[in-house]
């Protein structure tokens, strides 16, 4: 169909919507107790991003529950490394672990079999173009090449990504060689999931806020405006948000320098700043996650703030990032409806 019914494609095509379209970051995730219980069906987390029948059913639960204007495929940005045969696992109270790669783990990379490693996320894809509501966005998504490559060189998240950094400084000619294998191989993943059937995808730089400026240019910059035109070239009606974590000041000439159509806010971005930002294209955010789970006063004044700096222009409204399972679905459904109830 046109994107006339898709609010979310319509503010990516840069119309300002009252009220602003939204969907939340982790909407399918563990403050639902539905998802638990299919999380438990499916056996390793792992199983339950390859699996297409437990996928869709997750993808689903938050829209049938609220509505969202979007749906966001279930999946993880590490199914890239997995896909890279770097031995991902996700371990209960641990968070992922995989084999850390060094210089020469990174020569021996072979990217022969990556999408055909993908092909059930494509599944996923196809089958929830056909069972969302017409009127849903569907988005797909992937890690940027910066984020994923902490979690290749540490093996494990780290608080500063620390061992990255280093790598980085130390074996320049390595790591960018990583950067640019992963820039290439993500845009591959999110014109197959276009091709599926996704309307629009995210591009998350989870880690992009623990980089100097230099560094952000080189790491965070540089490999998401390749991705971004590598995808256009061949999909040019594709629609991108890119989601730059913490980047701060750095965002001013981020959507100019990668490409993006909308960029992601973190919580952190001032509303006046965010104001700013908006008069070159929409942009996306960005509630603390804190505040659902505080709920009343600490919820509807954060809601408020943000739909009077930013509701009179091209707004997704979301979160600045995902949602916790301290969450409880009562005050999501809370926050569904301030939003929906605003009139300007």
């Amino acid at each position: 169909m046109s994107d006339e019914r898709r609010k979310i494609m319509r503010v990516l095509n840069g119309e300002t919507l009252t009220p602003p379209p939204l969907w939340l970051m982790r909407q399918a995730g563990r403050y639902l107790p539905e998802y638990r219980e299919t999380r438990a069906k499916a056996g390793s987390f792992l199983e339950l991003c390859y699996s297409p029948e437990h996928a869709v059913e997750v993808t689903l639960q938050p829209i049938r529950r609220y509505g969202f204007d979007a749906a966001i495929l279930f999946s993880d940005i590490l199914v890239i490394p997995d896909a890279l045969k770097r031995n991902v696992r996700f371990t209960e109270g641990h968070g992922p672990e995989m084999d850390p790669i060094d210089e020469a783990g990174i020569r021996a990379l072979k990217v022969d079999g990556v999408l055909r490693h993908l092909a059930p996320v494509m599944e996923t894809v196809r089958r929830l173009r056909s069972e969302l509501p017409e009127e849903t966005t569907l988005l797909g998504f992937c890690g940027a090449p910066w984020t994923v490559a902490t979690y290749m060189i540490a093996g494990h998240g780290t608080p500063d990504q620390a061992p990255a950094r280093l790598f980085a400084y130390r074996h320049p000619n390595a790591f960018e060689h990583l950067l640019l294998l992963l820039a290439d191989i993500s845009a591959d993943y999110l014109v197959a999931q276009i091709d599926a059937g996704a309307d629009a995808v995210q591009i998350f730089d989870s880690w992009a806020g623990v980089l100097g400026e230099t560094e952000f240019e080189a790491f965070a910059v540089k490999p998401v405006a390749r991705m971004i035109a590598s995808v256009k070239s061949r999909r040019p009606q594709a629609r991108i948000i890119a989601f730059a974590k913490g980047a701060g000041y750095l965002l001013k000439t981020y959507r100019q320098k990668t490409g993006a159509d909308a960029i992601g806010l973190d919580w952190s971005v001032p509303l006046a700043f965010a104001r700013e930002l908006q008069q070159d294209g929409p942009v996306q955010g960005n509630l603390d996650p804190m505040r659902v789970v505080a709920g009343g006063k600490a919820l509807t004044d954060g809601i408020d703030e943000i739909l009077q700096h930013l509701g009179h222009g091209p707004l997704i409204f979301n979160l600045g990032h995902g949602i916790t399972p301290q969450a409880d679905p009562s005050d999501v459904a809370a926050l569904v409806e301030r939003v929906r109830g605003w009139r300007g």
